[in-house]
């Protein structure tokens, strides 16, 4: 028997100019790439895509990747989960992400479908907004940064947050690296 791989239709990329499959929140995730750059006032050179997170759990590696990570003055202060819908339900999944990525925990975490967001404050896991508007610009962070002091996640949990990405990102069926 042949091992024969679907095949996509493949979109490019607004930040990389890459090919990419336009599978699962691909579009969406297109449209909050072009949201940030045409609305928020960042650059493409402020946008990271596809960031890879490698986490050890009970002794085995696990390796996958957060949607957009979002950059100002070269430190991390914003990463993006972006869903086909249910946003509630991919709260808990970047936030984990954004307390494990870094030393420090990345201040704001948002799921966004391209059309609405959730803007999450990492630290303690609040609500700070819903729609696109709450997504702060590149300039509202730049005003913060110097008050805004980067918090490590404590020791003791480091490995219940691990826990907690790796059980909602492994319901990621339908993205790229899984292709």
């Amino acid at each position: 028997m042949t091992d024969v791989k679907k095949s996509y239709e493949m979109i490019t990329d607004f930040i990389k100019g890459e090919l990419v499959p336009d599978i699962g929140a691909e579009a969406n995730r297109q449209d909050v790439e072009r949201f940030l750059v045409n609305k928020k006032g960042f650059s493409k050179e402020d946008i990271e895509v596809d960031v890879d997170i490698e986490l050890v759990i009970a002794g085995e590696p696990y390796k996958s990747q957060i949607d957009i990570v979002v950059l100002v003055a070269g430190t991390r202060y914003m990463a993006i989960k972006c869903a086909a819908a249910s946003l509630g339900s991919r709260e808990r999944e970047i936030i984990a992400a954004s307390r494990l990525l870094e030393s420090h925990q990345i201040p704001i975490s948002v799921v966004s479908d391209g059309k609405t967001a959730i803007v999450l404050d990492t630290v303690s896991g609040k609500k700070l907004g819903e729609g696109l508007d709450a997504i702060p610009s590149k300039d509202e962070i730049k005003e913060k940064s110097d008050s805004l002091e980067l918090i490590p996640l404590a020791d003791k949990k480091i490995e219940k947050e691990k826990l907690i990405f790796r059980s909602y990102d492994s319901m990621n069926v339908n993205v790229q690296r899984n292709i």
